[in-house]
């Protein structure tokens, strides 16, 4: 288990472990059966990837709404709200725009902290959910004093809202450099057998579970029943 000990400067982040909204961003609550439409929430590699990080909440009272004028991000309150209140955003450059979030997020050595869009970016469809930077702040820098976000295209806008998720945290290793390199005849053969086996067995592992969504796209349970067994062995 990872350990991350945080200091907060605003409450009103409220960092927590990414929860699916359903129904809301992942999807509606729409069981697995034939002609049902697919959802976020269906694929368990995208809920086990969403699960993984932690979120953060607009602690602003009123929306905010981030446009481009001029050739530079612009920022819109809501009308009336107070002056005091209006969130520490900053155009940077024409391409991007920054937040002073002020969160101290601490982890072990070797790790760090990865910014990133908040999961309901991919399934949004009205391009206005606020999109994340990535970036990698090491363990021993402590706090991250301000995240960058990209400028919406020219006619679009980006809301914040108060109480919504507007980006994910992820801890990673600091200092992890894949190094890529061909498969042996050996290995290639292996994985290739294990495939073919999987998809031969798919009737089996997955048949109480299969159903076709509205779009004729077959689902199973395969993949759920796999992981749930690597899991179990693992335990042991």
């Amino acid at each position: 288990m990872t350990l991350i000990k945080y200091r907060l400067h605003d409450p009103r982040l409220s960092p927590r472990r990414t929860r699916l909204e359903i129904p809301g961003w992942a999807g509606q609550s729409e069981q697995r059966v034939d002609g049902a439409h697919e959802h976020a929430w269906h694929c368990l590699p995208f809920t086990e990837a969403a699960r993984s990080g932690i979120e953060l909440f607009y602690p602003h009272p009123t929306a905010l709404r981030v446009r481009v004028r001029d050739g530079l991000a612009a920022f819109d309150g809501e009308p009336g709200a107070a002056e005091a209140e209006r969130p520490p955003f900053r155009s940077f450059g024409s391409a991007y725009y920054t937040y002073q979030l002020l969160l101290d997020l601490k982890v072990e050595d070797g790790l760090a902290v990865k910014t990133e869009p908040h999961p309901r970016f991919f399934t949004d469809t009205t391009g206005t959910v606020p999109i994340a930077v990535p970036a990698l702040i090491r363990h021993w820098w402590p706090m991250i004093y301000f995240v960058v976000f990209k400028t919406p295209l020219a006619g679009q806008e980006h809301v914040f809202r108060p109480g919504e998720p507007f980006m994910q945290l992820s801890v990673v290793r600091a200092d992890d450099a894949p190094e890529l390199i061909e498969m042996g005849e050996e290995e290639a053969a292996e994985r290739e057998l294990q495939s073919r086996r999987i998809y031969e067995s798919r009737e089996t592992l997955g048949a109480d579970s299969r159903w076709v969504s509205a779009t004729d796209t077959v689902f199973d349970g395969t993949y759920r029943r796999i992981l749930a067994a690597a899991k179990t062995t693992r335990k042991r």
